[in-house]
């Protein structure tokens, strides 16, 4: 706790959940809502909170304190919002992202390369959850599949219902670690969450049988807290998992792919119709499927896409914040 320059007391308290312009959170003086300072946020001065962040606040009571600033983020979750071309952060502050796909209808080798590049990028370390093992006699070839995309990280066949696989993830799930849950609409994770915490605390719903596809059961982010300490934030499901500023996450997710670029002939192979090409060889002999290739360029290409337009918005961000600090002096001189 300490007191700013406008004599207000700054506290520390961390994001449990938003609603829209609503935060709730949790400090030293317990749980409560919030409300960010518009003179700091709306002019883009501060980094708009999310879930999981940590930020200093001015307490006013439960339902009326003031978010001054979010302090920086050890990791962070983001995708590319396609309804409005801008950066959507999911989740800051954590250590591991737990990738859910199901063992029926939902699994999806593209889609998971997908959360895996996402995840890389984040700073926290992926981890891969093949839920509903209790609905599907034999898996694995679901397995093998997404444990040959998985570079680098682990993949854990589990079930909530009946608890297999789940005394694995109790190495992550320690105190003072926190877990961030993605995957797509019905595919467990408030199930998971319920079984993890339990007691029922998440409204579950029954997916339909033709396409085990389901609602939305969560509408929003929210961090949760286990008895031994370990936080774990829940994500509403998405139905698209766009790319936004995924370099390092490309580089891990295909770090195959990416291992034959220094066997060319040419150290400038674009590996179309170059001599020599390593990549070409590799799919030509089997040892690169066609699909993880065309993976790796549709999103390679979304991602210098999304580059191109982050560079855009920074620079229009950093001039409309040099055109407030000169309105400011402006009005100070008057």
């Amino acid at each position: 706790m300490k007191t700013t320059n406008d004599n207000q007391t700054e506290i520390i308290a961390q994001v449990t959940a938003v609603h829209k312009d609503l935060f709730e959170i949790n400090c030293e003086k317990g749980n409560g809502f919030a409300r960010v300072k518009r003179g700091h946020y709306d002019l883009e001065e501060e980094i708009y909170p999310t879930t999981g962040d940590y930020v200093a606040i001015d307490w006013q009571g439960k339902d009326h304190s003031i978010i001054l600033r979010t302090l920086t983020r050890s990791s962070a979750l983001s995708r590319m919002d396609s309804t409005e071309g801008r950066e959507q952060m999911i989740a800051a502050n954590f250590d591991y992202i737990f990738i859910l796909q199901s063992l029926n209808h939902d699994f999806n080798p593209r889609r998971l390369e997908r959360y895996l590049t996402l995840g890389w990028q984040s700073g926290g370390v992926p981890i891969v959850l093949l839920t509903k093992t209790d609905q599907i006699e034999e898996y694995s070839d679901q397995l093998a599949e997404a444990q040959e995309i998985a570079i680098g990280t682990e993949v854990y066949p589990i079930s909530a219902v009946t608890s297999e696989g789940l005394a694995e993830l109790e190495q992550y799930l320690q105190p003072k670690k926190t877990v961030v849950l993605v995957g797509s609409s019905g595919v467990g994770k408030s199930t998971l969450i319920n079984r993890l915490l339990g007691k029922e605390i998440m409204e579950t719903q029954a997916v339909r049988e033709n396409d085990s596809r389901g609602r939305h059961t969560t509408s929003h982010r929210q961090l949760f807290t286990l008895d031994n300490g370990a936080k774990i934030i829940d994500t509403p499901g998405m139905r698209e998992v766009g790319m936004w500023d995924v370099s390092k996450g490309l580089e891990q997710t295909f770090a195959d792919v990416e291992a034959y670029f220094g066997n060319c002939k040419f150290k400038d192979c674009h590996h179309q119709s170059e001599p020599g090409c390593a990549v070409k060889e590799a799919l030509a002999n089997g040892e690169l499927a066609p699909e993880r290739w065309e993976s790796y360029l549709k999103l390679l290409e979304e991602a210098q896409f999304t580059n191109d337009k982050t560079a855009y918005l920074q620079k229009k961000e950093a001039w409309l914040k040099d055109l407030s600090k000169s309105v400011r002096k402006m009005n100070i001189r008057r």
